[in-house]
């Protein structure tokens, strides 16, 4: 009988984690109080996650480019004061810019393509990818499904409250354990809030505009103040967001109109080809996100809960979730393994 393990999450961290887990031939159950249907060193460790997503995004757009959501297209970045991590990608060597060799379709930009208010003096561009949320979560939901995933709702205040549950037995605490898996061997704790005491544990508040183009890029401009002019194409006829805010401690959940118009003026200067002939961009709704984050970078390790059992931690990631999410879940499986190896499971 397969050994089972239980998700607390069911957004795009927990669904990743809960595939992997499955490809690892554990039994696998997702638990969240909403289904989601319908974000060494940190920066080092970061940057390795991002690189790992983006090999499972190609493969999985390659074998179901029609219904799970994801788009390639061109990623171009404007500077307007880059740091030295960024002028060192234009520094020739003989054997090239290692980071640069990590990116395919790396290309630095001719000034004569930036932005006509003369404000860039750096730019690139890259192949990348995006998701429309709607679509790769159902996907993902799916798939799981598909391969004799649960998904229950419960409402847990902590991650060792699972190993109450009986999950692992069809749900039956006392009861005959099912095909589904027997004795629960580990929680992971993708809850996004952390559901567990943390000091470093806020929100960021992002807003951001929702209009009807299609862009035909990802595009992020930094400006000289810190602030961030961006666009994410959703594809699949779902529009463009335009943004954004990045707020630390906000937790007001109401647009601002002046915000809004902001945005749209910034991003209208500096990517004018989104305004077609018409000259201005099709406004279908305000976004404001509150996303759980953590103070250093997300907490992806594991601890042995006195009492209750392992539990395997992947939570504030902040608006960086679908940027690492298959990244994070490769390290979830190999601490959960650690776990059952009886090995260490600090990643």
């Amino acid at each position: 009988m397969p050994q089972h393990v239980v998700v607390v999450g069911a957004g795009v961290i927990g669904l990743s984690c809960a595939l992997l887990l499955q490809e690892a031939r554990y039994a696998t159950t997702a638990g969240s109080r909403h289904p989601s249907l319908p974000p060494t060193s940190t920066a080092h460790r970061d940057h390795a996650h991002s690189l790992t997503t983006f090999a499972h995004m190609r493969r999985l757009h390659a074998a179901h480019p029609r219904t799970a959501g994801i788009t390639f297209l061109k990623g171009i970045e404007y500077l307007e004061r880059p740091g030295p991590e960024y002028l060192a990608l234009s520094t020739p060597s003989p054997s090239g810019n290692p980071v640069a060799r990590a990116l395919p379709g790396f290309r630095l930009l001719d000034a004569s393509e930036f932005p006509a208010d003369g404000r860039v003096t750096w730019g690139c561009e890259y192949d990348t990818w995006c998701v429309n949320p709607m679509v790769y979560c159902a996907f993902l939901l799916r798939r799981f499904a598909h391969r004799g995933g649960r998904v229950v709702e419960r409402e847990v205040r902590r991650p060792e409250e699972v190993f109450a549950l009986g999950l692992g037995n069809g749900g039956k605490k006392n009861g005959p354990e099912s095909s589904r898996g027997g004795e629960v061997v580990a929680v992971v704790n993708a809850s996004g809030t952390g559901l567990v005491p943390d000091a470093e544990m806020t929100v960021t508040r992002g807003q951001t505009c929702l209009v009807a183009e299609e862009c035909d890029a990802t595009v992020t401009r930094q400006n000289a103040d810190g602030s961030w002019t961006f666009c994410v194409p959703r594809g699949f006829e779902g529009g463009t967001v335009i943004g954004g805010t990045k707020e630390l401690n906000n937790w007001d959940v109401e647009p601002s109109r002046e915000v809004r118009e902001e945005l749209l003026r910034k991003f209208g200067e500096t990517y004018p080809k989104i305004l077609g002939e018409k000259g201005e961009m099709t406004v279908l709704r305000d976004i404001v996100g509150r996303r759980p984050t953590r103070n250093g970078g997300p907490r992806i390790e594991g601890e042995a809960v006195p009492g209750a059992g392992f539990v395997m931690h992947a939570y504030g990631l902040g608006g960086r979730g679908y940027e690492l999410s298959w990244g994070v879940a490769e390290a979830v499986v190999e601490g959960v393994e650690r776990h059952v190896k009886g090995g260490e499971a600090k990643l």
